[in-house]
């Protein structure tokens, strides 16, 4: 599966770093020539130009890209990308830079899948650290798991199956399924009747050792699934 990513800033690079790690292909689309040479020499793919140009997300990929994130620190390139993304069938995430608003949020909820804003998860951090707490005791509990998000292809075994017996008709050890979503629609904790169908989306934890025989097991053994 492919993932664009524009932007090789912080974020941008990170993301692409976490999903080269986990066996995915990525291909970064940045216009300072700076970014882009850094996410060169560590080996990533990378094409030059402004990712608001649909022209420069065709050459990087797009008709094949099974998701596009929009992560520079520029709203409306973040915005513009995410669009033609989803013209082009895919799945699209657009980070949000500016002071966390309501109002920002539902200008742009509707017309992209997810929206990330990176800033509050350290804000998160800062106040746990302030407050005397270990905010790296998250990544101490989950240096072992894995978070996966697949869409479930028609014919696989997970589809007629209740989202809740999952687990245990499909014999699957070591994970646990958390949330479930229909076609394009967000995804929540399911309710006890659910029923997955074709390009349902599903949001596993697993530990590392058996993402892959999870992944055959909700998918079959041919599937593929997209990490989140």
């Amino acid at each position: 599966m492919t993932y664009l990513i524009v932007g090789a800033g912080r974020v941008g690079l990170r993301t692409a770093r976490i999903l080269s790690e986990e066996g995915y292909e990525v291909v970064l689309i940045e216009e300072e020539a700076e970014k882009a040479r850094r996410a060169r020499d560590e080996g990533f793919t990378v094409v030059d130009g402004d990712g608001a140009d649909e022209d420069v997300l065709l050459e990087a990929g797009l008709e094949s890209a099974d998701a596009l994130a929009g992560l520079t620190g520029d709203l409306n390139t973040n915005f513009a990308a995410c669009i033609i993304g989803a013209e082009h069938g895919c799945r699209t995430v657009m980070r949000i830079d500016e002071d966390y608003r309501e109002a920002i949020y539902e200008r742009y909820a509707d017309q992209v899948d997810e929206i990330v804003y990176p800033e509050q998860l350290g804000a998160t951090g800062a106040k746990t650290a302030l407050l005397g707490g270990n905010f790296n005791l998250i990544a101490d509990l989950t240096e072992g798991l894995q978070l996966l998000a697949v869409t479930v292809p028609a014919g696989a075994p997970a589809v007629g199956e209740r989202v809740n017996d999952l687990e245990s008709v499909l014999g699957i050890e070591g994970a646990r399924i958390y949330a479930h979503g229909r076609e394009r629609e967000p995804m929540s904790i399911p309710l006890p009747g659910t029923e997955v169908e074709a390009g349902d989306q599903l949001a596993v934890i697993a530990e590392r050792d058996v993402v892959d025989s999870v992944r055959a097991a909700l998918l079959g053994g041919g599937a593929a699934g997209a990490a989140a």
